[in-house]
């Protein structure tokens, strides 16, 4: 796992970077249906993937729970952490206390990112379904915004018009300003992805698909082998060559004050 600067957990029913080499990560469980004896119970199934320090994605690993506890992601966390997996920098997440105290724990010192789309869910969910998406318009400008500064401007131009008629929205962008723009402090050119958790969606769809076609697992250890398989799959596609992130920009993250490196083959390594 060195080499690794950004890292995402991932899974169906939920959500969530750096390590030695990825400075990222992005996490989220699924729900499955198993056999325990005679009876069929939910087991819970998360995933971490990253991005390299190279610009390369990869998948980190894979647990099974009974449910999304705590002490359920704090192992989760500390496994990946026994495997190598260090020096995170930014993980992005939906707002599950017992995830964020298992991150905070583990990877102290790494910049949290909320998941702006489950915020906005969350934001949905808090006006009648008629002012929704007047609401939402307002929000989303703040996410459309080119710079930091800008973006704040639109957070107290949203606070104005939201607090007089949906003061519980207010009070829910005034708490979650920070956490929701934390992807404003690094390339520009990595804020679509890093904004969110949909850059696991389609681990999370292929998932998703061959759990429908089983429907009720066995056993864990039979659901646990099948998406061992997938992700591997998955893993192995996006060690292609092809960079989710270029080297330049992750320069950038890896060595913000630094001059940038150049982007020739022939130089590379060398810097500009």
């Amino acid at each position: 796992m060195r080499g690794n600067v950004h890292v995402r957990f991932g899974g169906r029913a939920g959500e969530t970077g750096r390590s030695k080499g990825r400075n990222r990560a992005s996490v989220r469980p699924y729900y499955e249906k198993v056999r325990q004896g005679a009876r069929i119970v939910s087991q819970a199934a998360v995933v971490a993937v990253g991005v390299r320090d190279t610009g390369e994605k990869s998948v980190l690993g894979l647990a099974i729970g009974a449910s999304e506890t705590e002490a359920f992601w704090l192992e989760f966390c500390r496994s990946l952490s026994r495997r190598g997996l260090s020096g995170v920098q930014l993980v992005i997440s939906d707002a599950h206390e017992g995830l964020r105290s298992a991150l905070s724990q583990v990877f102290a010192g790494a910049t949290w990112q909320r998941c702006k789309v489950h915020f906005l869910r969350n934001v949905a969910s808090a006006v009648p379904k008629l002012h929704a998406p007047a609401v939402l318009a307002v929000v989303k400008s703040i996410f459309l915004q080119p710079t930091r500064e800008t973006a704040r401007d639109a957070v107290h131009h949203a606070l104005g018009v939201l607090e007089p008629r949906f003061p519980a929205v207010a009070a829910k962008l005034r708490a979650a300003e920070s956490d929701v723009l934390a992807y404003l402090d690094f390339p520009v050119d990595h804020w679509r992805s890093i904004s969110s958790t949909n850059a696991i969606e389609r681990v999370n769809a292929e998932l998703d698909r061959r759990a429908k076609v089983v429907d009720i697992f066995p056993n864990t250890a039979s659901l646990l082998r099948l998406f061992t398989a997938v992700l591997q799959d998955q893993h192995d596609e996006w060690q292609d060559g092809r960079r989710h992130f270029s080297q330049q920009s992750m320069a950038r993250v890896m060595h913000p004050d630094g001059p940038p490196l150049l982007t020739n083959p022939l130089t590379e390594g060398l810097v500009a």
